[in-house]
């Protein structure tokens, strides 16, 4: 994998780790009775969210779209995390199945590109 690519598969990631933190305070603040810790977390939850597209729209500039932007999915991966750590969510056998799924197409796309 060529640097520009890697930078740019680094940056997406880190975007989908902040959009699902962010996702993740929006979820902590509608569930909150307490005003002050509502508006907090929307706050934090938008914030987050932007840094998170910031990084995406900086990421494109080092590799293919059709590449970097299905390695967002790994959102989902973070965001079952992030329930099951901070929310005391369970993870099922399908959910589990489907994070393996996740990460071989993540493997599979960011080998298939041009730059690879």
């Amino acid at each position: 994998m060529n640097s520009n690519l890697l930078k740019g598969v680094g940056l997406i990631i880190m975007s989908a780790l902040c959009t699902s933190f962010g996702q993740l305070f929006w979820k902590i603040g509608v569930n909150n009775q307490n005003k002050k810790v509502l508006l907090i977390s929307l706050f934090l939850g938008f914030v987050l969210y932007g840094i998170g597209a910031i990084s995406m729209i900086i990421a494109l500039k080092f590799g293919e779209l059709s590449v970097l932007h299905p390695i967002m999915c790994v959102g989902y991966i973070f965001a079952l995390l992030n329930g099951k750590i901070f929310l005391k969510e369970q993870i099922t056998i399908v959910q589990f199945l489907g994070v393996i799924i996740i990460i071989l197409g993540v493997i599979f796309i960011t080998r298939g590109g041009k730059n690879a």
